[in-house]
């Protein structure tokens, strides 16, 4: 996975990019197919946003989250993330392999 962290009005410490990357493990480890995540940490006013755009083998995910810290802005952006990878490996399962077992089982 590659991970991509710029700032908007904000400086990008060596720290800031390690918490990053250790909210975005979570997502590397409910699915394998994560190629890149751009993550753009942007700060206006009292506002702290974070927003992230993950590259799947299957399409994209894009999430946001505004706090009013940066740590907690990154942690509500890697929960949406989490769900929305988790959503989008759902969609990639066969659901009807249930349904074409029970068909050829016998009663």
């Amino acid at each position: 996975m590659q991970l991509n962290v710029t700032g908007h009005h904000v400086e990008v410490t060596p720290a800031l990019k390690d918490y990053v990357s250790r909210k975005l493990d979570r997502i590397v480890r409910h699915s394998d197919h994560v190629i890149d995540v751009h993550c753009i940490l942007t700060v206006e006013k009292l506002r702290h946003k974070a927003e992230a755009k993950v590259l799947l083998s299957g399409g994209t995910i894009f999430a946001d989250a505004t706090e009013e810290n940066m740590y907690a802005a990154i942690d509500a952006l890697a929960d949406k993330l989490d769900r929305g990878v988790k959503k989008h490996k759902e969609k990639l399962g066969d659901h009807h392999a249930d349904e074409a077992q029970k068909l050829t089982r016998p009663s």
